[in-house]
């Protein structure tokens, strides 16, 4: 069966969470159903997994520098307009706090900030700060401007105690973005006639 995301680009996002691991997962399942994926990660991303493994899965360079010019001008720029969707997973609460409130200062805030794709947010973080009233607070922002979260999810903690701020698990991912991508089609938005029974139009007279 042919999936929704078979020749789409997704741009995924990779912060700094223990959970960046899973995103080597991620990166298989999307590309198994079709998708080209282009690996963008925070400098913080860089110490729970190395570049080279995403880019070595993804067969796309995962990208870090702002300022780079691999597509002939700057980096954010041509991923937001090739992107069919952005899905950041994990997100931490920083990244989450600085597209809540606009604060683009590195390459995946920046293109996050530019592209006109839908955003899906993964988070991941212990549940006290999951609770906290800022994060909660940032949560509702970024839903109210359209923003997509899955997650997060009961389950053992990076901390060891067991709690709400486990990502959702990669299978789980995949199948919310095609989801997403396929409340976008071409019907979507359209309005139709539904009939019940035949209908009749009159011939003009010859």
């Amino acid at each position: 069966m042919s999936s929704v995301l078979k020749d789409k680009s997704i741009l995924l996002g990779i912060t700094g969470s223990i959970a960046a691991y899973k995103a080597a997962e991620i990166v298989r399942l999307l590309k198994r159903r079709g998708a080209s994926v282009y690996p963008v990660m925070t400098q913080a991303a860089t110490h729970f997994i190395h570049p080279l493994t995403l880019t070595s899965l993804a067969a796309q360079e995962a990208s870090l520098d702002l300022f780079e010019m691999k597509r002939g001008r700057m980096e954010h720029l041509s991923l937001a307009q090739l992107a069919d969707l952005v899905l950041i997973a994990p997100v931490t609460a920083n990244v989450m706090g600085k597209i809540a409130h606009g604060i683009a200062d590195d390459l995946l805030t920046t293109t996050t900030m530019a592209t006109k794709a839908p955003i899906i947010l993964a988070p991941a973080m212990d549940e006290g700060m999951y609770e906290n009233a800022v994060v909660q607070a940032n949560i509702r922002e970024l839903k109210s401007r359209g923003m997509h979260l899955i997650g997060p999810e009961e389950g053992e903690l990076a901390s060891g105690e067991v709690g709400k701020g486990r990502m959702s698990e990669p299978p789980k991912i995949v199948d919310y973005a095609e989801r997403i991508l396929q409340s976008r089609g071409d019907f979507a938005g359209k309005l139709f006639m539904v009939t019940a029974g035949p209908t009749r139009e009159a011939l003009d007279k010859v």
